[in-house]
């Protein structure tokens, strides 16, 4: 990431989660054989609560690295593990040819608002995790952003702080999760800045196929649905166009953000190609 930016070029990114079935795992590798000729800067592989998908995230990436033209960065957290159980797990990548990671403290398993418990004899932040990784072996490492700040956290200020100081454990780049509003983007990355931290934020879009399914997702993880996009969905009864909508509002987000001066988009494809490369086709962006 850092050299790809530093030479002045754009980064595009996807990211996928393990299948819970056979049917799902033809699916997941049908997009990333239909987004591999749009020769991502990386590709990520999810990691489930309490290391609920661990093997299969290991699996995945593994295969990906052996497999593929792309880079896969696979998803590691604090969540249910020791310091020494995450010690393993980052061989394990290591052993597996990955040696790109997004390093998070995770959600607790009641979900995002839920109290932190730290595990007993494991970390407490992601900073700390990063710190790990670091030591472990030769990992590129990302870490979460969040533009409309954590769930938990006291304020955007105190959030901005948290996000300097994963960078300073050694994180190259953020991803954040999904948001809608190009502003609270851009507000997030000056808080960054006047805090002297210099790292590259990728903004995640989540494209928007129902308006249900995109606000049960803003509840948990505490991101707002802004009322403009609500009335722009809400106009339309047919699936189809509430779809057509949906893409057009998410493509025309990526646009301000580009336009912003973002350093690239990273891309929640909820293991579909589709989508995204609807967006694309409205961005002009084709493949490599």
């Amino acid at each position: 990431m850092a050299e790809l930016l530093g030479a002045g070029e754009r980064s595009i990114s996807f990211e996928f989660f393990p299948p819970k079935d056979e049917a799902g795992a033809e699916q997941l590798w049908k997009a990333i054989n239909d987004l591999e000729p749009y020769a991502p800067t990386f590709v990520s592989v999810t990691y489930g609560a309490g290391g609920s998908t661990r093997d299969k995230t290991v699996e995945i990436t593994g295969r990906i690295a052996r497999e593929t033209s792309l880079t896969p960065m696979a998803h590691l957290t604090c969540v249910g593990h020791t310091v020494e159980e995450l010690q393993k797990i980052l061989d394990s990548y290591v052993e597996a040819g990955v040696h790109h990671l997004m390093a998070l403290r995770g959600d607790p398993p009641d979900g995002p608002q839920a109290p932190w418990t730290p595990t007993e004899g494991g970390l407490t932040y992601a900073s700390e995790l990063v710190e790990l990784a670091r030591s472990r072996g030769d990992f590129r490492i990302g870490v979460a952003a969040f533009p409309e700040g954590h769930v938990l956290a006291d304020s955007l200020d105190a959030d901005a702080d948290v996000l300097a100081a994963k960078h300073q454990a050694g994180a190259e780049f953020a991803v954040t999760q999904m948001f809608f509003r190009a502003s609270d983007y851009v507000d997030l990355v000056q808080r960054l800045r006047e805090r002297g931290c210099d790292m590259p934020v990728l903004p995640g879009i989540m494209p928007i196929l129902t308006l249900a399914a995109i606000e049960r997702q803003g509840e948990l993880i505490g991101t707002a649905v802004p009322a403009e996009v609500v009335e722009r969905l809400s106009q339309y009864d047919d699936r189809a166009r509430i779809r057509e909508e949906g893409i057009a509002i998410a493509a025309e987000l990526c646009q301000e953000l580009l336009d912003a001066g973002a350093p690239g988009l990273h891309f929640y494809t909820l293991n579909r190609s589709r989508a995204t490369l609807e967006i694309f086709e409205r961005l002009s962006l084709g493949p490599a």
